[in-house]
């Protein structure tokens, strides 16, 4: 509760108690009810579970949106970014990525590629209404405001030391889908398809950079100087499920992904040491090639830009 209300008067609304009867309740002269109890968790946004310490299987997660009907896009572009700020109000602060797919916010370091896959998520995830019989065209869906809040998000999220754990896999689901949109005639010419090739090449090559220096800046950005650290591993062996890890202070955080873009997210210790465990143990048996590890680097952004180059032929 911030600090200039008063426990009492808030619970004596809350709960319809006087406030003696409340006194009573914080001094536990009197027992609290099971009634009193969900009012209090449901207004405070508490587990009953982790109040009571219960050692069971259960887990509580938080589910952004899940009460609602799913937020247009650029409102789930504003909440994720104010989720990074959120991570950056921490002094200590850590994340860890789990890749299944490149993760989302790095198709907003160009436009055109950032175009796009707000184009797909809201015509073929979101399967809005208005898009149904429309074709990507840059020219007339360039979701300026979309990739304004992107840069934004990219921006908080350099300021945030990490560690990503990649696979020769994370990449195919993009060029899956632009493969998909060419076959299925989405593409308003060809020089939107291509204009997005040329933008998934620069992603790449941006990240590679970006693996060469171990640190993280924006695109033909000169400064050398306070840029945060980044770690990229590659692992052939295990395809992950876009986790994200974050250690805040003395906090631990896991996030899981569900239904494409939506996500869940615990502070849930026994859950998160479990998850940072296995994460730990997965870059045990992965190969560092950031900074160091040139044959390795290089091998796995020629295998990644072989893919789409073959979109262009």
């Amino acid at each position: 509760m911030p600090s200039h209300l008063s426990l009492v008067d808030e619970l004596c609304e809350l709960l319809n108690l006087s406030s003696d009867s409340v006194y009573r309740r914080i001094r536990g002269e009197k027992p609290i009810s099971l009634n009193e109890l969900k009012k209090i968790c449901e207004h405070y946004y508490l587990s009953i579970d982790q109040l009571l310490q219960l050692k069971n299987e259960s887990v509580l997660f938080q589910a952004p949106g899940v009460n609602g009907s799913s937020p247009d896009f650029e409102s789930y572009l504003k909440s994720m970014l104010q989720q990074f700020k959120y991570f950056n109000s921490f002094q200590n602060r850590e994340m860890k990525y789990l890749c299944k797919d490149i993760p989302f916010w790095y198709f907003y370091l160009f436009p055109e590629m950032g175009a796009f896959k707000s184009f797909f998520w809201v015509k073929t995830i979101n399967n809005d209404p208005l898009l149904i019989n429309k074709k990507f065209s840059y020219a007339l869906f360039p979701y300026t405001d979309c990739y304004a809040i992107g840069q934004q998000i990219i921006k908080e999220y350099n300021e945030i030391p990490s560690e990503e754990l990649w696979n020769l896999e994370s990449i195919n689901s993009t060029v899956n889908q632009i493969a998909y949109y060419r076959e299925a005639g989405h593409f308003a010419s060809y020089a939107d398809e291509e204009a997005v090739i040329n933008s998934f090449q620069k992603l790449l090559d941006h990240l590679q950079q970006q693996a060469e220096t171990g640190a993280k800046f924006a695109p033909g950005s000169t400064t050398i100087s306070h840029r945060m650290a980044i770690k990229f591993y590659v692992n052939e062996l295990i395809l992950g499920n876009n986790t994200i890890l974050l250690q805040l202070d003395n906090q631990q955080f896991s996030t899981v992904t569900y239904s494409v873009l939506s996500y869940l997210i615990t502070n849930d210790p026994r859950f998160s040491q479990k998850t940072f465990d296995t994460f730990n143990i997965l870059l045990s048996r992965s190969s560092l090639i950031s900074t160091t590890g040139e044959k390795d680097r290089n091998r796995f952004f020629n295998l990644m830009r072989q893919k789409v180059d073959a979109l262009r032929r």
